[in-house]
């Protein structure tokens, strides 16, 4: 079918409905080469029927924290556990998480609030009595480390303090045999900090050479990143990861190395690579980055990241695996592939898990849920709540440079609707979004309906919409199901009416676009003029 006999039958059913005030579908990007996503294996259903580790029968099943969190830095606070996660251009960003027993997960606050670069692989320690977050940003001019500081996990956080380090990624606190802090970064590089953990002391140098795998295994790159130093007994312990954390699904993996000084030298553990994935048949690829941790009744666990067979759209999401110690003072890891329930870590209190995502907008939750693209610093407030609806001030031109509002979610499938009225000459409505570059989605002006694909605004499926008086209200909704996605648009949020395309989005991801980023929900608004939502719906749906 000709190009032009394709785009005339769209029209023709387009015409169909638009004058009941119905709206479109997007057309179907590009589909990724990878295999079609593995069977889902049965998770536990929380709060909207999103999924849950926790399966209610002593055991759990990954992800721990589901959807885009990757390089988890873990802290052990007494008999409290706190996560955060790379947050990239999405502000407020660094959002912290909770737990008493490993398993279940809640977001508590949001660290940083101001825009610094795009944040990746951070470390989360306590020192002295006070909470650090080591925070490195890629930014225009290179990549540079910061810290934060706060005397309560909760807040406030201090500004951003710079600290001087150029072309350096993720930072690992450690505390010597000395006494003195140091700061360990990719490569393996270290330098020393001052005892406030606020300014460097003295030069960059080489730490530790990274162990290097045997040449002909199939990873995306060496890349020694992530270097995580912890104590115990007599010996120092170095986490650290090598084969690039995309890629092949073979690529990424967990190595260790022991030292009985900060200085070194440092000896490989002779199980290494203690965790890597080995077959693409297996339900979690590229696992890595991680974080090893005590847990509430002295068993030991690693948190890592790993993609999720067949959905990388949903990015890396976060994984616990049990580790033991042998008699020889290594670690090893015990849950296989994870391709089973495991049982949950002994002792620990449950605690909430996750967080609801329906939102009526009656209070703040930036941050903890919603957060903006790649804001600018500059930019003045864009988003006001008033009345249980949220304003969002246009920006940019399009839903590529407009900054939209966008919300991380962890489900295989799930639904989501809105209610928006569009006022002045913007234009806004509701996305899947990955970047400026891989975004796909419905909306509309007060004059027509708007369909965007393959990173731009379809501009001959533009519909005109009926004349009305007053604002332009309307309702979208957008159902995916493991990566096929169905819009569907209202006038009044009963009637509802399904465009007749649908897509498949599996290509919107890492290997494809670069970022490492996520296909995420958003709310966008761009022109001149505002967008105000309301009564936003999620669900989760079973596989």
């Amino acid at each position: 079918m000709s190009t032009l006999t394709r785009r005339g039958a769209v029209r023709a059913a387009l015409a169909s409905v638009a004058g009941a005030g119905a709206g479109l579908a997007v057309a179907a990007p590009a589909a990724s080469p990878a295999r079609a996503p593995a069977a889902a294996p049965a998770f536990g259903r929380g709060r909207e029927g999103q999924r849950k580790a926790d399966l209610g029968d002593g055991t759990y099943r990954n992800p721990i924290v589901p959807g885009d969190r990757p390089d988890p830095t873990l802290l052990k606070d007494g008999s409290d556990y706190y996560l955060t996660f790379s947050s990239f251009t999405s502000y407020p960003g660094a959002v912290i998480w909770h737990s008493t027993d490993l398993v279940n997960w809640a977001p508590i606050t949001a660290a940083l609030r101001q825009p610094i670069g795009a944040v990746w692989a951070m470390d989360l320690v306590k020192h002295a009595g006070r909470y650090f977050l080591y925070i490195p940003a890629m930014r225009d001019d290179g990549s540079r480390i910061y810290v934060i500081h706060a005397d309560h996990i909760r807040g406030p956080w201090s500004d951003p303090v710079d600290l001087g380090l150029t072309g350096c990624i993720d930072p690992g606190h450690a505390v010597g045999e000395d006494g003195h802090r140091y700061l360990f970064v990719n490569g393996v590089r270290r330098i020393r900090l001052s005892d406030d953990g606020l300014s460097t002391v003295g030069q960059l140098e080489p730490a530790y050479t990274p162990w290097q795998y045997p040449k002909d295994w199939v990873v995306e790159m060496f890349a020694p990143e992530g270097p995580k130093v912890f104590r115990r007994g007599e010996w120092f312990y170095l986490i650290a990861a090598v084969g690039g954390t995309s890629g092949p699904p073979t690529s990424h993996m967990v190595t260790l190395a022991r030292s009985r000084s900060i200085h070194g030298p440092w000896e490989d553990c002779p199980h290494n690579p203690i965790v890597r994935t080995q077959s693409a048949d297996e339900p979690w690829w590229s696992r890595g980055h991680a974080s090893v941790v005590e847990g509430p009744a002295g068993d030991w666990w690693m948190v890592y990241h790993g993609y999720e067979n067949g959905m990388r759209t949903l990015g890396r999401q976060t994984l616990l695996e049990p580790v033991e110690w042998t008699r020889d003072g290594w670690l090893k890891a015990r849950g296989g592939t994870l391709a089973r329930a495991l049982p949950k870590p002994r002792g620990g209190t449950p605690s909430p898990a996750g967080a609801d995502l329906s939102d009526d907008f009656s209070r703040d939750r930036m941050g903890l849920q919603w957060s903006l693209f790649a804001p600018d610093a500059k930019d003045p407030p864009r988003v006001a709540l008033q009345g249980r609806s949220l304003v969002l001030q246009a920006k940019g031109t399009t839903l590529a440079d407009c900054s939209p509002l966008t919300c991380l979610v962890g489900d295989r499938s799930y639904e989501a609707s809105v209610e928006l009225e569009i006022g002045g000459d913007a234009h806004g409505g509701l996305a899947l979004f990955y970047d400026g570059r891989g975004f796909a989605g419905i909306g509309a002006s007060a004059r027509e309906m708007l369909t965007y694909n393959y990173g731009q605004e379809i501009a001959w499926m533009r519909q005109p919409l009926p004349a009305q008086a007053g604002p332009r209200v309307l309702h979208l909704r957008l159902v995916n199901r493991e990566n096929v996605v169905t819009f569907h648009t209202s006038p009044d949020g009963q009637a509802w009416t399904q465009h007749p395309w649908q897509m498949e989005v599996s290509g919107f991801h890492h290997n494809v676009f670069g970022g490492f980023l996520s296909l995420k929900l958003a709310l966008f608004s761009a022109g001149r003029g505002e967008v105000r939502f309301r009564r936003f719906r999620y669900r989760g749906l079973p596989a």
